[in-house]
Parts: structure tokens; sequence; C-alpha cells
């Protein structure tokens, strides 16, 4: 990391020229191929959310979440009406392209306008778009919003160092491993260490690149297979 140093003899940061206050991320639509995200309404996407989660495998969806599962909608409703009440995080609904239904969230939390830093979190997607194109568009719509609309200089994602799903998720998107904050949270009564990941601006073009060619229908063969993987594409764009 370069520096500067000062008139007392102390490394001091770089200078960060013309810097002002990013906005904060909006609750405008994302239209990608594959998926919309909206603003999570509580009333209208109750029933599709809890439709979809309750839909195939659900072994170990809720482990690293500190809210669920949900018994009942009315249970998962509540949970929404107080995640959508807030300013921070601001809480989008994924919704697939072909059929116009919620199947999962995700939300900008942490938001610091002034140093141009967010983190993407409360990620819930639903076994309908586990492992799906539309869940890496999700996670590439609310980057490229971040980066190119908004300007700012740091994405972060954070999550249970012992979530191992969730950490080789970032370091296929493209994050960069920070650290290790031990004893970071308590929740559902047990200890959390928190892994820390996240993508500078300096690294998302090359990252972007690599996301526009992964959802590019031509990587996808008459079965759906992919023929490149993204992170090989990362590495090499």
């Amino acid at each position: 990391m370069t520096h500067r140093i000062n008139a007392f003899g102390q490394p001091i940061g770089q200078e960060v020229p013309n810097w002002h206050p990013r906005s904060v991320p909006d609750r405008k639509p994302m239209r990608g191929q594959y998926c919309d995200l909206i603003e999570l309404n509580p009333v209208q996407h109750a029933d599709d959310l809890f439709t979809a989660f309750q839909t195939g495998k659900q072994d170990g969806l809720w482990t690293y979440m500190s809210v669920g599962p949900f018994s009942t909608k009315n249970h998962m409703q509540a949970w929404l009406v107080s995640i959508s009440a807030q300013s921070d995080p601001v809480y989008y609904a994924i919704l697939d392209r072909d059929t116009g239904r919620a199947i999962g969230v995700a939300s900008y939390m942490r938001i610091k306008p002034d140093a141009g830093s967010v983190e993407v979190g409360g990620i819930a997607f639903s076994p309908l778009l586990q492992c799906t194109r539309g869940a890496t568009e999700a996670m590439f719509l609310m980057m490229r919003h971040v980066f190119d609309d908004l300007g700012y200089r740091r994405y972060e994602w954070k999550c249970d160092a012992l979530n191992e799903a969730s950490r080789r998720a970032a370091e296929r998107l493209g994050f960069s491993y920070d650290g290790l904050f031990e004893q970071a949270l308590v929740y559902k009564g047990r200890n959390r260490d928190t892994a820390w990941y996240s993508i500078l601006d300096r690294d998302w073009p090359r990252i972007s690149r690599a996301l526009c060619l992964w959802l590019d229908p031509q990587n996808f063969d008459e079965a759906g297979r992919q023929r490149e993987r993204l992170t090989d594409m990362i590495q090499i764009t």
C-alpha cells in the first residue's frame, strides 16, 4: 500500500482527489436478463417468498442467518415488515424474469456514504434461486449500481467464518479476503467469528467484465451448462 510523507515525517494516506460523499443506494428497480430486483414489499412479496422457501431441499438454509426458518407465512411476513421499514439495510426482492415471482431477497447495509463503503448482506436465496444464473446476476446488478451509478470505493461481504458456502460464493464473485474478526457477534445463542471480504473500485472493471462474459447466454450450452467458469474468467480478464 502506497503512502505519502507529511511535513512531520509521518506516513499518511494517498490523497483522494475531488472526493465527496456518495448518494445512498436508492430503491429503484434493477433489471437483468434472468432476474429483476425491486423494492421489497411485505404485502406483495410474502406469498411468493414463503412458497419459494418451502420449495425443494431445505437442509441448512437458515443455519447461518440471524432469523428463520419460518413455519408460517405470517411469521415470514412479520420479518419482511421489520426489514422493509428500515433505511439501513435497504432490502430488495429478487424476481424471476420468467415468472415475475419473488424467489429471494438481498440488501445493502452498513451504508457509509462519507467513506464510499457499503456491504451486501441479508442474502436469502430460496431453492428456486440457488445455483442459477439469476443468483449470480442479482449480485452483479447490486455491485454495478454501487460502483457504476453511485461511485462507491468499497463493497463488502461478511459472513460467519464457518459458513463455507458463503465464503465460496464471495470468492467466486471476485471478493478478496480481508481477515477474520473473532467473537464479532452472538446470534441464535452462539458465537460468530466473522470473515470479511471486499471488492475495491480499482478491481471492479476487471470483475465486471468477467461477470458480463459469464452471464452472456453464449456461455451456456443447449442444456444450460456453463462453458467457462466465472472464477477462471475473473482470473484471466
